[in-house]
């Protein structure tokens, strides 16, 4: 095996994130579900649009932030996602190799617009999304660069991709190239009502094809149907060599692999101003820990150090440098 031109490269829904701030005064009024996250169509999202208060767009989508993170650490990072050749196309373009990611798939030059994400983030730090996943779900295996999957130490797969047949395709050709080039497969289940949607599916996916496993506490909830946490924990060390990371909120997260289990408490002293991207977050500390050869337990501590970061203020990307954050707070 060769070595690694990349640390990970992350696979999923290209999509431009807005965040603006709101109240539930506003979420009522507008017929939006607190705390949710709801597909829309493209006409809603054109209204919702025009409503928002002053935002910040950047390229988003889960797999996008974690990479951006992944970067931020200072880890060699790639992303495979599509977006339409338009303005939040381009947005997406600029902001996502800014960040230092390797993004080279070619735009479409038709079809659906590039999707977005608008994100309304209430005083008690819960966020509301609305989602246009436009061009994005266009995926299919031609945008999987074969050559870069093999290049990568470990492919990070978004749950939302299993919604397509394409996308599903596009998720099967990487799991396939990564494991013929003897590298890892990661996913991330995304979220609780993914996981009910495909629930068998992503059951095989997990005891099968996946070396590394995110989720938070109801993602992994729903995939097993217990409940109770203690009831996973069988499943989840049921393969000693899979890894699973469980991210359970102010409870920190748990780590399970190589026959270990390791509790490791959420970052303290942290103000919590907008949960957006916290698991994302995590995903990115966690794996740049796993690809410079740390123990789980580092691993877990790197997740919760960057997730804690997000969370302190509103967006889903870093405001400082994650490599120096981090290394601070681990020394």
């Amino acid at each position: 095996m060769t070595n690694a031109s990349y640390d990970v490269l992350g696979i999923g829904n290209a999509i431009v994130d807005v965040i603006s701030r709101a109240d539930d005064a506003f979420l009522a009024a507008n017929g939006l579900g607190k705390g949710a996250m709801t597909l829309i169509d493209e006409a809603r999202a054109e209204a919702l649009y025009g409503l928002m208060g002053p935002g910040r767009e950047s390229s988003g989508g889960s797999a996008g932030n974690t990479i951006a993170g992944l970067a931020s650490l200072g880890g060699k990072a790639a992303y495979i996602g599509l977006v339409r050749d338009d303005q939040l196309g381009n947005i997406f373009r600029h902001d996502i190799r800014a960040a230092g990611v390797a993004f080279d798939t070619p735009a479409a030059k038709s079809g659906p617009s590039t999707a977005r994400c608008l994100i309304f983030v209430t005083p008690d730090a819960q966020r509301t999304m609305q989602t246009y996943l436009g061009a994005c779900v266009e995926l299919g295996p031609d945008q999987v660069d074969a050559a870069r999957v093999g290049a990568a130490q470990i492919t990070y797969l978004e749950g939302y991709l299993w919604d397509k047949p394409a996308a599903k395709d596009a998720f099967r050709k990487a799991v396939e190239v990564a494991h013929k080039a003897g590298r890892k497969v990661s996913l991330t289940l995304s979220d609780s009502f993914c996981v009910g949607r495909h629930r068998a599916e992503f059951r095989d996916l997990v005891e099968n094809h996946v070396d590394v496993l995110f989720a938070n506490e109801a993602e992994i909830l729903s995939l097993y149907e217990t409940k109770n946490f203690e009831e996973v924990l069988p499943h989840l060390r049921a393969k000693p060599q899979r890894i699973a990371a469980v991210t359970r909120s102010e409870k920190g997260s748990v780590a399970i692999g190589n026959g270990e289990v390791h509790a490791v408490p959420a970052l303290a002293g942290v103000k919590v101003v907008d949960t957006t991207g916290a698991g994302d977050l995590y995903a990115a500390g966690f794996l740049h820990g796993l690809t410079t050869g740390r123990d789980l337990a580092t691993c877990a501590k790197l997740g919760s150090i960057c997730a804690g970061e997000i969370i302190s203020h509103y967006g889903a990307r870093p405001e400082t440098g994650l490599r120096e954050f981090a290394a601070r707070h681990l020394a």
